[in-house]
């Protein structure tokens, strides 16, 4: 059999995607390891060469696993589609659900067996990079016991919040005729937003311990901000993050009335108040140009555009012949089509992706001068050179990889781009 146009332009992008991402790759190792000798000129005062050859050791075997990953993915997405592993899958689940149980029970056991299979080939790597890179540079905090916890716990979420959304929308793929990919994207876009304001509540307590935050001080500093900034919050919480991880980190979290603060306790433990303010003013920039909520009008508007073309493909034999798959005569073909759309389309967007990185690198920009204006530039630049440094962030990153991948600007531009609207020096 020849094959198809579908099938010559997917293995086209699946090479073309694999062989960039290891140019990528392999150029950011290369820069990085270059660079490793010696701190870039303007951080010889704050970063310590023995931190920035810790920072290089970390990047270069990061880039090292994600090769595997890369290699190990890429065969995956092969064996699943044009090797025939999905169409093997589905005849199995078929003949085992199908004609005792009915189509949409078959479905949904297809979609759970594709989804157990994908994290056991996973589980093994995730192990690695916990408990071999990050545990080998002082990071991992986790033990096996928590570690398989978490795993357990993630695990029940996704069968009790994961199922009824996907039956839903296989059911409205069945049931709601030609526009079915329009209620399928509201119903979508409304769990979306219900994830978005249960999430803080009920989902992330199961994982981590969050606190009000108990200095006084620093509350009344940012209750301050918070009232400049003409922003409301729920509370502000400390994350008990160093039971897994040595990273620091600050973020907003919720939405509407469950919308909150949350630090790592570990950024507490390692900036000055007037810089845990100045961090929390670059969030704020996000909200005040309005960033949050342009980038949920373009995943939501990204996700019409998908669930528009599935309906389409799903309609089309060739997209399921072209892709390895052998269309049920006797089954609906919903869970296929899903699961083979989901298959293919990463290769395709892979070239978008330095499109969505420019922009979210120009909004940490724009985040960068609004905390500048309301807070310490100094105390912003300071902390962001500590968070580097902490978290061994590499200051001398390929060009061409930033432009690729990077959502935040590196170092030294950042910094550069903060001197030049505040005339911070950092000392």
């Amino acid at each position: 059999m020849q094959p198809s146009a579908l099938t010559l332009l997917f293995a086209a992008f699946v090479v073309a995607s694999l062989l960039t991402k290891l140019w990528l790759d392999t150029r950011q190792a290369r820069h990085v390891a270059v660079n490793r000798g010696a701190v870039p000129a303007d951080f010889t005062n704050e970063v310590p060469l023995n931190n920035h050859q810790r920072a290089a050791d970390y990047t270069i075997d990061k880039l090292r696993f994600g090769l595997i990953n890369t290699a190990i993915s890429t065969a995956m997405l092969i064996g699943w589609t044009l090797i025939g592993g999905l169409d093997t899958l589905n005849h199995l689940v078929r003949d085992a659900t199908f004609g005792q149980w009915g189509g949409l029970v078959y479905q949904i056991a297809l979609l759970g067996a594709f989804t157990a299979i994908g994290a056991l080939i996973d589980l093994p790597l995730e192990a690695w990079n916990t408990f071999r890179i990050e545990q080998r540079h002082g990071f991992n905090r986790m033990t096996w016991g928590m570690w398989i916890g978490d795993h357990f716990k993630q695990t029940l979420l996704g069968v009790v919040i994961g199922t009824p959304i996907a039956a839903l929308i296989l059911w409205l793929m069945g049931a709601a005729g030609q526009q079915w990919w329009l209620y399928a994207w509201g119903a979508w876009v409304a769990f979306s937003l219900l994830l978005m304001v249960i999430f803080p509540i009920f989902i992330a307590p199961l994982f981590n311990k969050f606190e009000p935050l108990k200095d006084d001080t620093l509350s009344a500093r940012i209750e301050g901000l918070m009232s400049r900034c003409g922003f409301k919050a729920k509370g502000f919480f400390v994350m008990d993050g160093s039971k897994r991880s040595a990273h620091a980190n600050a973020y907003f979290t919720g939405l509407g009335a469950s919308k909150r603060v949350v630090f790592f306790d570990t950024l507490l433990k390692r900036l000055s108040h007037g810089e845990v303010e100045a961090v929390l003013a670059h969030e704020l920039g996000h909200f005040k140009h309005k960033h949050v909520l342009k980038r949920m009008v373009m995943m939501f508007a990204m996700s019409l555009l998908g669930f528009a073309l599935l309906g389409w493909l799903s309609r089309q034999l060739g997209f399921f012949v072209g892709l390895g798959v052998s269309p049920n005569l006797m089954a609906p073909n919903d869970a296929l089509a899903l699961l083979l759309f989901m298959l293919a389309l990463p290769p395709f967007m892979f070239f978008v992706s330095p499109v969505f990185s420019y922009f979210s690198r120009r909004d940490e920009y724009q985040a960068d001068t609004y905390a500048c204006q309301q807070s310490s530039g100094q105390d912003l630049a300071r902390a962001l050179i500590k968070l580097y440094r902490d978290n061994s962030a590499t200051l001398t990153p390929d060009p061409m990889y930033v432009r690729f991948y990077y959502s935040h600007p590196p170092a030294s531009e950042r910094l550069a781009a903060m001197a030049a609207v505040t005339a911070v020096t950092v000392s």
